[in-house]
């Protein structure tokens, strides 16, 4: 094949060597606009992993890189006047300019062709090359020709960034945090040789422009640089090697990604490579780790299904399927660390102690989870546990999910709540032994508080007919006697979720009729909502209330508020998410009003805040009381995460002591972004800007997650759904699946304890074991 790579970066020359190694008879060539073994850039950073793979491919170049590189273990944080360090991390640095001029050397001993000092303007100039890879850059023109073939997404980040040098060296990858007046400045440290290392200094536009940077040459931006930073760099100083860039060298970071990768352009079969197709965010040096295993999965896919001209299609739809899943998986890790230091000096620098700082910073993609970091370095992580612990006056260093939490005159004995999850076998609206074994066999499972479903405040503020109310002194006994059993039998607290369905009222139950959110066949009741709005698109239409209404609601809540101490709950939430009534309240997508109940979000709110402050005068005031909002409808000109700080705040105001942090059911036309914990984002961010503690909900399925959210800070709570409906037990298996044995069983089950403990102990000999051997065959 006649091969052309345009751009002679990392994918470019990796991707050739590697080609000419798979077949020397392949024409190749490499056209590279810079000159012969000169580039721009100070060090690059990729991981262990990607070390092994080029190990794998290419022993020749993976030996100069490893004579060349830097590698560190150790992350080191430098943040209000404290160093902290954590081991395990495994990162190699090696100068970017070094690294190219060894993939330079290895690609001409192969016979590659390389020329240099030539620009190319497109694909379209190498009619006669079976492929051409375009690895031109993020600024790709070959992209740009056809932005209707590869459909790029390019977003442009708020924050600015430039990327310095020093001869400072600094032997672990090093963050450096540092407020001014007009906020907070961050540093990406690394060594990448023996005499220099990368020094990236990163801020928010507002603390950029509020400095005169906007306005600063290059050499005026080193020098405030080196100001902030002068404590730290000892009279180092600060390097450029972009005087050749006009103006400012300030950028802001632009996260690319396309819909496709490759195309036919008449005579050659064009695939984009490295940067021109996709980016990922130095806050997890991701860039060259992406770029070298795009080269590596290229040929890999050559090596499986041929390497001549017509296998090129087949190969180049094997290639983006299978590469694209794992460039979206580190893509996202990395848009998490990335979106970590945007908000830092607004979310975590101010209201985080260094130790707390230095875990989230540490977890921020998402990807190093709470039992990883053990693995990593767990003579830091327990040190963590202990400082965590402690502050709650608990001194034995036990996970983070199992330390108490303490709210009014209620503590929880760990950070487990059982989530309300509507079950829909109540009739008239009575919870009877289903819900007594329901709720009993989860208060004994080892959560520290179990949450009725949502129970409806009249008869038709119900879902389905098979949802339990507390409009009745009848409905109140059958959970005296439900929240007696837990007392007595169990040290779990027990809350009730109090609400209206409002629009998605007079529905089947999921199992019966037409389904779930379908109107019931027969037997409907009248639907109130904020506006005559459906919740379906061809849904009935509720009634818009009226004052009347309004004031007839409101007391329902009253009243089912004094029958619930009455049943002596420990805690109540109010149900204001899900598109149901009050919910309606504060969506735009669901309230119409054009009184003073619609419009601005703070009149959206009015009406949902005249019933929490009933219900919060109702409630007794040495309890609790949370609020369930929707933190995003996931719809556009819905409610926004920011909405969610305010809404949080309002609540606040009035005296809600947490916030439950659900997102979506507003809209059927939703679109969430589902994955592991995707909801806790909200949690945290409401925690951090409103001040207020906060629940988090949402494929929380693991204790490492809830270890990972509750150490972080991201929330108070984990509220846990689904893994509690398979097993009510899931916090005693967690506990002893993760090695903690300090957590009580209820007595008769003891016997019990024992058994399951061993059983997860063998388990995690096997895998230390395994993972051993493999550590061993990698070394050699």
């Amino acid at each position: 094949m006649k091969i052309v790579c345009i751009g002679g970066g990392p994918s470019g020359l990796y991707f050739a060597l590697l080609m000419k190694k798979l077949g020397a008879h392949h024409d190749i060539t490499v056209v590279e606009r810079n000159k012969p073994y000169d580039t721009f850039g100070w060090g690059v950073v990729f991981s262990d992993q990607t070390m092994g793979y080029m190990q794998q491919w290419d022993r020749e170049s993976a030996a100069e890189v490893k004579q060349a590189f830097n590698h560190w273990d150790d992350i080191e944080l430098h943040f209000k006047d404290r160093v902290i360090s954590s081991g395990g991390h495994g990162f190699v640095g090696i100068g970017r300019k070094k690294l190219l001029n060894i993939l330079q050397s290895r690609c001409e001993a192969l016979g590659v062709k390389l020329l240099f000092e030539q620009d190319v303007d497109s694909d379209l100039d190498f009619p006669d090359a079976d492929l051409i890879i375009a690895s031109d850059g993020f600024n790709s023109r070959v992209r740009s020709r056809l932005p209707e073939i590869f459909q790029p997404d390019i977003v442009t980040r708020p924050n600015r960034y430039i990327w310095l040098g020093t001869r400072k060296l600094y032997d672990a990858f090093t963050f450096l945090f540092e407020k001014t007046e007009h906020g907070w400045l961050q540093a990406h440290i690394y060594k990448f040789d023996e005499n220099t290392s990368t020094f990236i200094v990163e801020c928010p536009e507002e603390v950029w422009r509020a400095h005169g940077l906007d306005t600063a040459d290059q050499a005026e931006s080193i020098a405030f640089c080196e100001k902030v930073f002068a404590a730290n760099l000892q009279g180092e100083k600060l390097m450029t090697n972009a005087r050749h860039l006009r103006g400012s060298a300030w950028l802001n970071f632009q996260r690319i990604t396309c819909k496709n990768w490759s195309h036919f352009n008449g005579n050659s079969h064009v695939v984009l490579m490295g940067d021109a197709v996709h980016t990922a965010h130095f806050a997890i040096g991701s860039g060259t780790k992406l770029a070298l295993e795009d080269a590596i999965e290229l040929v890999r896919q050559f090596t499986q299904h041929g390497d001549t001209p017509d296998c090129i299609p087949e190969v180049l739809a094997h290639y983006q399927k299978l590469r694209a899943v794992d460039v979206i998986r580190l893509q996202n890790a990395a848009w998490n660390a990335m979106e970590w230091f945007e908000v830092c000096g607004e979310r975590y620098c101010d209201q985080l102690e260094p130790e707390q700082f230095m875990y989230s910073m540490l977890t921020r993609s998402q990807r190093i989870s709470h039992e990883n970091l053990r693995l990593r370095d767990a003579g830091w992580l327990e040190g963590y546990e202990r400082w965590f612990a402690g502050r709650t006056d608990i001194h034995d260093g036990r996970p983070p999910m199992f330390t108490p939490f303490s709210l009014r005159s209620i503590t929880l004995k760990n950070r487990v709540v059982v989530s309300p999850m509507a079950q829909y076998q109540c009739v008239d609206g009575r919870a009877a032994d289903y819900h007594l074994v329901h709720l009993g066999a989860r208060a004994m499972g080892g959560a520290a508080m179990v949450m009725a479903e949502m129970t409806c405040t009249s008869p038709d503020a119900r879902i389905t007919p098979g949802c339990p109310g507390l409009w009745s002194d009848e409905q109140m006994q059958d959970w005296r006697r439900i929240v007696d059993w837990v007392h007595n039998q169990t040290d779990a607290k027990i809350a009730l979720q109090i609400g209206h369905a409002g629009a998605k009222a007079s529905t089947c139950v999921p199992w019966q009729g037409a389904g779930m959110d379908q109107p019931l066949p027969e037997g409907n009741w009248p639907l109130l909502a904020a506006s005559a709005q459906p919740y379906l698109d061809k849904g009935p239409v509720p009634r818009a209330m009226d004052r009347a209404d309004m004031d007839r609601v409101k007391a329902d809540f009253v009243s089912a508020t004094l029958r619930a101490a009455q049943a002596g709950f420990d805690w109540l939430e109010l149900h204001c998410a899900h598109g149901y009534l009050l919910s309606g309240y504060i969506s735009p997508l669901t309230n119409l009003r054009a009184d003073e109940y619609g419009g601005t979000l703070t009149n959206r709110l009015r009406y949902p805040l005249e019933v929490f402050a009933a219900v919060r005068a109702a409630w007794p005031q040495h309890l609790p009381m949370s609020v369930r909002i929707s933190a995003h409808d996931w719809v556009e000109g819905g409610i926004t995460p920011a909405d969610a700080v305010q809404i949080a705040q309002a609540f606040k105001a009035a005296g809600a002591d947490m916030i439950d942090c659900s997102s979506g059911q507003v809209s059927p036309h939703q679109k969430p972004t589902y994955g592991r914990m995707y909801q806790t984002p909200f949690a945290d961010r409401i925690r951090q800007e409103a001040h207020i503690a906060t629940m988090a909900v949402g494929a929380i399925s693991e204790a490492d997650h809830v270890n990972s959210v509750i150490a972080a800070g991201r929330a108070d709570l984990c509220a846990v759904a689904r893994p509690h409906l398979a097993n009510p037990a899931w916090t005693l298996t967690e506990a002893a699946r993760i090695g903690y044995t300090g957590l009580d069983w209820p007595k008769s089950y003891v016997s019990g304890k024992p058994q399951l403990e061993a059983g997860f102990a063998r388990e995690r000999a096997l895998l230390a074991q395994a993972q051993g051997a493999a550590s061993e065959e990698r070394a050699s």
